[in-house]
């Protein structure tokens, strides 16, 4: 498919040229102002390059780059202009970010090889882009596959997690939730560094030693270190750092944050994951929720609020999927566990929440001819899950 191109200009001549000459190298597109060149940006885009004149009526071409920028940022963006002033030029490329400025009349070799030379840099710009993408999704899966198969405990919390994260997001109208979902998916990334029987212990919310747990308090950290490792995720891994931190400053990391200054992430991991926490010791919603309100400097009182409000409203229940009973030789890429898959001793191989794929399939086959599985295993037939495929489609 040809790359691209939109020329903008308030005269009609020039525009006919520039098509008539780069139409049959190009996909070509032309705009006879900076808004007829947005809208088409936000219809048609993304383009490889956008050529601007600088004089056009209502917005000129240092304005309209402007707006280009913030729509596309990846497009690159090539002034030409009759009005050749060095104050334009200066304009055009500190406040335009122009990859190059020409002036009229410029010769069809000349803008050929600026065009050439603009998209060029453009594929280098989106190749890096999705350089980074990909290493972000794979590192991201990996930990995830990590968490899953040595600590799949865990890894059901996670998952109960994430459906509270959707549920007070909503109540609470936050519109950037990317680093927020993240964040609850490698929560507990850092109980794969517990030694086995710590790690069984500490999911089943049984005694600790005292050392234990130190490591268990600790855990915040561990996963910060882990994550802080992959790019874009700095901010996931801080959201995780302070996820047990309390209000009034308390807890850990020990320092001096507190209040408001505590990520608003952070904050409202806090309540939901002590919110699941009495519910695995047997409370309901409302009983867990007020012995968390009587807990003063704990939470955030606005996150409470909204979590109430969720609570209050039915957000917080448990969605209804339609089900079925399966056999392991039933399961398929795509099934999202509604039970744990676990050996007819109890050991659990794969928590409820998980998404099946075709490795995880070819395990529970090899493990299968070793230990029995349990048979039947609950799988959801509609699939309403936030996966981790869902948000890192928004990080994209």
């Amino acid at each position: 498919m040809a790359d691209k191109i939109l020329f903008v200009d308030d005269e009609e001549n020039v525009l006919s040229a520039l098509k008539r000459q780069f139409r049959k190298q190009y996909s070509v597109s032309v705009a006879a102002g900076g808004a007829e060149a947005l809208q088409i940006i936000e219809n048609d885009g993304p383009f490889a390059v956008i050529v601007s004149d600088m004089q056009m009526p209502e917005m000129n071409g240092v304005q309209f780059l402007q707006a280009a920028q913030k729509l596309a940022p990846e497009t690159v963006r090539l002034m030409l202009t009759g009005n050749a002033d060095q104050k334009t030029a200066v304009d055009a490329v500190n406040q335009g970010a122009v990859f190059s400025f020409y002036t009229k009349p410029c010769s069809q070799e000349l803008m050929s090889n600026a065009l050439q030379k603009a998209v060029e840099q453009y594929h280098l710009i989106t190749a890096e882009r999705e350089l980074l993408e990909g290493t972000l999704n794979g590192s991201v899966k990996l930990l995830m596959d990590m968490l899953s198969m040595v600590a799949p405990e865990a890894f059901g919390k996670t998952v109960a997690l994430q459906e509270m994260v959707e549920k007070i997001s909503t109540t609470m109208q936050l519109k950037d939730t990317w680093h927020l979902k993240l964040a609850a998916m490698l929560s507990n990334i850092a109980y794969v560094t517990l030694p086995p029987e710590t790690l069984v212990r500490a999911c089943a919310n049984e005694p600790l030693t005292t050392q234990e747990k130190d490591m268990v308090a600790r855990l915040p950290e561990v996963g910060k270190n882990l994550i802080s490792n992959i790019p874009r995720l700095e901010r996931v891994a801080e959201i995780v750092l302070y996820q047990q931190k309390a209000f009034s400053g308390g807890g850990f990391p020990d320092d001096a944050c507190a209040g408001e200054d505590i990520p608003l992430e952070s904050r409202i991991l806090k309540v939901l994951t002590d919110l699941e926490l009495h519910k695995s010791q047997g409370k309901d919603y409302a009983h867990a929720l007020k012995a968390m309100a009587a807990e003063s400097g704990i939470y955030d009182p606005e996150v409470l609020k909204a979590l109430a409000k969720t609570l209050a409203s039915g957000e917080g229940c448990e969605h209804k999927n339609a089900t079925v009973d399966t056999t392991l030789n039933g399961l398929r890429a795509g099934n999202v566990l509604l039970s744990n898959i676990e050996t007819v001793d109890g050991k659990v191989l794969f928590a409820a929440g998980h998404k099946i794929t075709e490795t995880i399939l070819q395990r529970l086959l090899n493990y299968n001819q070793i230990t029995k599985i349990k048979e039947p295993i609950l799988i959801s037939i509609d699939g309403k899950h936030d996966t981790l495929d869902d948000v890192m489609a928004v990080a994209v």
